[in-house]
């Protein structure tokens, strides 16, 4: 089954094996953007996305000038957490968006 930009290509006599790296590059992200996501499908990518943020907040040293960046990584990472809890479940969003208030009012 041909796709919408294979179509599009192949009405101006194009060929993927036409286009140069950037136009490529172009393809591939209108390609990926024009797929139907399915909750399921999000839900792998918030996951993805929360396991890089907790390997890149685990791989940065606690030191002064790391401060920032810590700050900024912790603060996406709660983010994934309730992200991906509202996806799977009600209860386990409530909980989460609770613990996660709860850290902000600490401060």
């Amino acid at each position: 089954m041909t796709n919408l930009l294979d179509k599009a290509l192949e009405d101006l006599g194009l060929k993927y094996d036409d286009l140069n790296v950037a136009e490529r590059e172009t393809y591939r992200q209108k390609s990926f953007q024009a797929k139907t996501l399915t909750i399921p499908d999000l839900i792998d990518n918030v996951r993805v996305m929360k396991d890089s943020v907790a390997l890149q907040l685990s791989d940065t040293p606690d030191m002064e000038e790391n401060q920032d960046t810590n700050c900024k990584l912790k603060a996406r990472l709660k983010n994934y957490i309730v992200l991906e809890a509202f996806l799977t479940s009600p209860e386990k969003a409530e909980r989460a968006l609770k613990q996660s208030l709860e850290g902000v009012n600490k401060k």
